[in-house]
Parts: C-alpha cells; structure tokens; sequence
C-alpha cells in the first residue's frame, strides 16, 4: 500500500493556527487519539478534502507537498479529485465524498474452476457494501484495508448467522488472543476465535462450541494446510429470519 506523509504537515498546520489535538478533533468529531495518530500515520484519505478545507490548504500540498500550499481565490479543486480519484481505484475501494458512507469490495468463497472442489476466496467484481465512514474511523480502519465476506454456516451463532455480512480489517492479522479473524484455510473461508498457543500452534474456536469442537493446528500443520489469517473482523450484520406472527391478522 502506498502511504501519504502528510502527518508532519498537518502536525505543523495545527500548530501555526494554534489549535490543540483536543480542539481539533472535537471540531472533527474524533477522539483526541485520532489526531495523534493522524501526525503518524497521516490523515486518513477519505478525510484529506475536508480536513485541507478546514486548515485552508490545498489537499494536493497537504498529501505531498507539491503544488501551491494555500488555494488561489476561485480556484476549483479539480487536482485534488483528481488524485483522490486515482488512489480510490488503485486501492480497489470507493469514497463518496459527498456522503458518510464507504462502499467496500465483496469477497467470496467460490471454485478455482468451474466444477472444482479446490475453492479460493477471491473479489467479486461489481458488488460492494456501503458502510458508515464513521464505522472505521472510530476503529482506526484504513478503507483502503477493509472488504466484507459473508458468514456461510452456524459455527458462529449466535452471535454471528448463517448469512450476516462482515467486514474485515485485512492490515490487523496479527493474532490477539480471544479476538474474530476471518481465515483462509486451504481455500475455504473460516469465521472463528483464534489464540495462539506455544511453538507457533493455533487454536480455532467457534462460538457455537457444543457443535463444533476447538480444533488445534502446530505450525507445520499451518504450513502444510495453508492457513492464512486475512484480518480482524470489526463488524457484522445480522437479520432476525424469523417474523413474528401477528394475532388475528
């Protein structure tokens, strides 16, 4: 992933304007951490084009310090949609700038080919999910990280159904224990509670756990099965399929 060093710059915006981290992000609707991180990592693309407005520069100069720091009068902001169009396809997500919500790739489980048993998860061209921007800003989920897949079976009701969508961080694989990943186990799609356990073994568990036992893999079983963790789940949804009968109806 190509990253923008805007952080040092936005750092210093906020210092020759003399706003504190705390002011800004209540201005922004943030927490306080978020700006922190924002000095670090940078802003985060979806926001670049508000965040330049709000601090009167260009977005262009505030991502790479090219171009003119501060808009000419009447100028229109042509470059930097421009840009933020190209990063939008290259990075396989779409922002609507005008709106609060972010479409996100779809993934799936399907056959290498037609008739196979041998199965991959792989994107699904034309089909997205729309989230609240707001969802992963409050997580620190980049977009550009994120995608969704479905829930196939009851392994994890009932917290998660057969069915839900879930969206995943795929920049968060490292292994927190007692947490949801999705993962990629010799091609099929798994959604479970992972630990790690010595000498590189892997417990996986599901929350339905009187159907579906703890199962425990050492690393050379990870190895040699292709066990892959794809990210950290952040959220999912769930539909009740079951309407309640309505009396004398």
């Amino acid at each position: 992933m190509k990253k923008h060093k805007c952080g040092p710059r936005f750092k210093a915006l906020l210092k020759e304007v003399k706003i504190t981290p705390s002011e800004f992000a209540t201005f922004c609707n943030v927490e306080p951490q978020h700006i922190n991180n924002w000095y670090i990592r940078g802003v985060p693309y979806p926001r670049v084009e508000e965040i330049a407005r709000l601090l009167s520069v260009n977005s262009q100069w505030l991502i790479n310090g090219e171009g003119p720091k501060h808009p000419v009068i009447g100028q229109a902001p042509e470059q930097a949609e421009k840009l933020l169009d190209t990063q939008e396809s290259r990075e396989h997500y779409h922002v609507c700038v005008d709106s609060a919500d972010i479409e996100l790739p779809l993934y799936k489980e399907l056959p290498k080919a037609l008739g196979s048993s041998d199965t991959h998860v792989v994107e699904i061209p034309g089909e997205a999910v729309r989230l609240p921007r707001q969802y992963l800003e409050s997580l620190e989920v980049e977009p550009i990280h994120a995608i969704c897949v479905p829930m196939v079976g009851d392994s994890m009701s009932e917290k998660i159904q057969d069915g839900s969508t879930l969206a995943i961080d795929r920049s968060l694989t490292q292994i927190i224990d007692g947490q949801i990943y999705a993962l990629q186990h010799d091609g099929m799609l798994r959604i479970k509670y992972l630990h790690r356990l010595p000498g590189g073994a892997l417990r996986l568990r599901s929350h339905n756990s009187s159907g579906y036992p703890d199962e425990i893999f050492s690393a050379e079983q990870i190895e040699k099965q292709n066990i892959d963790v794809l990210g950290w789940v952040f959220w999912w949804s769930t539909l009740n399929k079951q309407r309640p009968p309505v009396p004398f109806a």
